[in-house]
């Protein structure tokens, strides 16, 4: 049994499970779904290839998420709000760290930071939900929504973790899972997604020689 202790109104937390207990050694990391859900291509150059780049973007997010990367405990109008909190989950086998998770008596409800302005990106949303499942999993209690914090507007967007989405953040580790046991490299999605991606100089998107011709296949 695990404790999380609030000093400021004497309330303690129980967790069902303690991360000392977990097996971290075959689990993803959270960042790897939005990896996958985002750009299949772009998990296997990062966790396979060990190639990763900053641009613009990537710098003005790292930026963003130094607000919350210090973990702490504060209590803001009654909510218990916890930091880099550290996450994880036997069952599906994931690991990582929550930028905010907000606690309204006794059930977490997730933040996660982008850099972006609002708007819907179903890759964060997978993320996101893993998150609560996670949290779910930890605290023994229903998680039925958590939010996405967009920097570029200040302002929140609320994910509710349907079943659906659910479904697609289970689909989502399975496909984590094959790429990197596989270590395969899916082909690139040479699509609007590529136009602000760190990684597009290692990806090379554009070349249409990634399948070989038909004389060659087999022969190599």
């Amino acid at each position: 049994m695990y404790f999380l202790y609030w000093r400021g109104n004497s309330k303690v937390v129980t967790l069902d499970k303690a991360y000392s207990d977990f097996d971290e050694s075959a689990a993803l990391w959270l960042s790897m779904l939005e990896h996958t859900a985002y750009c299949p291509r772009q998990t296997a150059l990062i966790h396979n290839e060990q190639t990763f780049t900053d641009n613009i973007y990537t710098v003005q997010g790292n930026q963003v998420h130094e607000r919350v990367d210090t973990a702490g405990s504060t209590s803001e109008e009654g909510i218990r709000v916890e930091r880099h909190l550290p996450l994880w989950s036997e069952e599906l086998g994931l690991r990582g760290i929550a930028d905010v998770v907000e606690f309204d008596g006794e059930v977490p409800y997730p933040i996660e930071y982008k850099r972006s302005r609002i708007r819907r990106v179903e890759a964060a949303e997978i993320q996101l939900c893993a998150q609560g499942l996670c949290l779910e999993e930890m605290f023994g209690v229903p998680v039925p929504k958590g939010a996405i914090y967009h920097a570029g507007s200040n302002r929140r967007r609320e994910v509710v973790f349907t079943e659906t989405l659910r479904q697609k953040v289970v689909a989502t580790i399975q496909e984590t899972r094959r790429i990197i046991q596989e270590l395969s490299l899916p082909p690139p999605v040479n699509d609007s997604r590529c136009r602000h991606c760190s990684l597009r100089e290692a990806c090379l998107p554009e070349m249409e020689q990634w399948q070989l011709p038909e004389e060659l296949q087999g022969g190599l």
